[in-house]
């Protein structure tokens, strides 16, 4: 396997059990200071755009899906830095800054991973039919 298709498929199932972790657990709420639904949402779609990679991202181009993962860890780096900042200046919008980045980065995530072309199907190898055995039955020499 690839280590290209390897970290695809680790990044996924990252998301899967991030996403399963966000949506079921009322404590991440609290934590972040945002409404359990925000929580359910974020996580569903989380969990969501890891499944889709998954399940995708092997049948997608790797130079489209490496592109995807890498702008959508940016824009994670960069909505946590502004979260961070918020809620060091005293705001309690940082959770539903980071939040609202996580339900609707991934959801486009996915989508933009569906639309993404497919990866070339590896040449068709022929097929030989295999030759009868002439020998069968003489003795070796």
């Amino acid at each position: 396997m690839p280590s290209k298709l390897a970290g695809a498929i680790s990044d996924g199932a990252f998301k899967v059990l991030l996403g399963a972790a966000l949506a079921v657990s009322p404590t991440f709420g609290s934590l972040f200071g945002v409404p359990a639904w925000l929580m359910v949402v974020t996580g569903s779609a989380v969990l969501i755009s890891g499944t889709v990679e998954i399940v995708y991202g092997p049948r997608r181009s790797m130079a489209a899906c490496v592109r995807l993962m890498f702008v959508y860890d940016i824009g994670w780096t960069v909505a946590t830095a502004v979260a961070l900042g918020v809620a060091w200046l005293g705001s309690t919008a940082g959770g539903e800054i980071w939040a609202g980045y996580q339900a609707v980065a991934s959801l486009a995530f996915a989508v933009l991973l569906l639309r993404a072309p497919a990866s070339a199907a590896p040449p068709a190898t022929p097929v030989q039919p295999s030759t009868p055995d002439t020998t069968a039955g003489e003795p070796t020499p």
